[in-house]
């Protein structure tokens, strides 16, 4: 033993310690770059992606989906991937994700049996290492799933996206992460879903930001807009004037960034992002 230290080797037990925490580093330090890029994304549909795709690398999960909790007190499918089937629905793929919303209560009472209104419900993650041999959620669905692409849906982490106020707007679902050594599908670990855990917390942050902005800038127009319309109903010699600048404006700025030479080459000038 004493020579095994005094030429600076490690047990193979200490040597796999050290090359995990070596690895938890790698990823913690890329979760605070993925935070900062979720805070400069300003378009919804790529800040979803964005969401998903950082969180199926950071736990090298081959699928994963993220649900938005609606108005309708359901969970709606707002993007699914799966790399090795090569499954890309929603968001900007332009494939629209063909399955039913997730209701949060059934006959009035809420839906625990399904593992995403379960964890959106109750703000708790679910970590499980295999579907199959679970006995407390109704995965039927996964199950018939497999059933026509030949896939096999085994480890899951489900996790709740809360925001600043505590509030779940969403549920963060991966699955199948691989060992990066073997290749093999293993279980989610608890490191994994710590970090899991902090990338849902900052995206949902992220999410309701951006949406809040949205929501001003389309009070913002309004308000604007009334304005106009009272400045214009106001004398029959300005009517319509100033509804008429605005469009000029925008007609000219874009038309401006239309411009590939010249002084205006590049003007930027990018539209808004549409209200999720």
């Amino acid at each position: 033993m004493s020579g095994l230290l005094d030429s600076g080797q490690l047990s193979p037990a200490r040597s796999e310690r050290r090359n995990e925490d070596e690895d938890l580093v790698e990823r913690l330090e890329r979760l605070n770059d993925i935070g900062t890029s979720l805070s400069a994304e300003r378009d919804i549909n790529r800040l979803l992606e964005t969401i998903l795709a950082a969180a199926k690398a950071l736990m090298r999960a081959d699928g994963g989906t993220l649900y938005r909790v609606t108005d309708e007190q359901s969970l709606r499918f707002e993007i699914v991937r799966t790399t090795s089937l090569k499954y890309y629905l929603g968001g900007t793929t332009g494939n629209a994700v063909p399955f039913y919303p997730v209701p949060l209560y059934r006959d009035g009472k809420p839906n625990h049996g399904n593992i995403s209104a379960y964890a959106a419900l109750t703000g708790r993650t679910v970590n499980i290492a295999d579907a199959y041999a679970e006995q407390g959620f109704d995965f039927s669905g996964t199950r018939n799933f497999d059933k026509k692409t030949g896939y096999r849906s085994k480890s899951f982490l489900t996790v709740p996206m809360k925001n600043h106020d505590n509030e779940i707007i969403g549920v963060l679902q991966l699955i199948n992460p691989s060992d990066p050594r073997t290749g093999e599908i293993v279980p989610f670990s608890a490191s994994d879903q710590r970090l899991a855990e902090s990338l849902a917390s900052q995206a949902a942050i992220a999410l309701t930001n951006r949406l809040l902005i949205i929501q001003l800038e389309e009070l913002f127009e309004s308000f604007i807009g009334m304005i106009n319309t009272a400045i214009d109903e106001k004398s029959p010699y300005t009517g319509g004037h100033c509804q008429r600048v605005p469009m000029l404006t925008m007609m000219l700025a874009e038309a401006a960034a239309a411009t590939r030479t010249g002084p205006l080459a590049d003007f930027p000038c990018r539209p808004r992002a549409p209200a999720w």
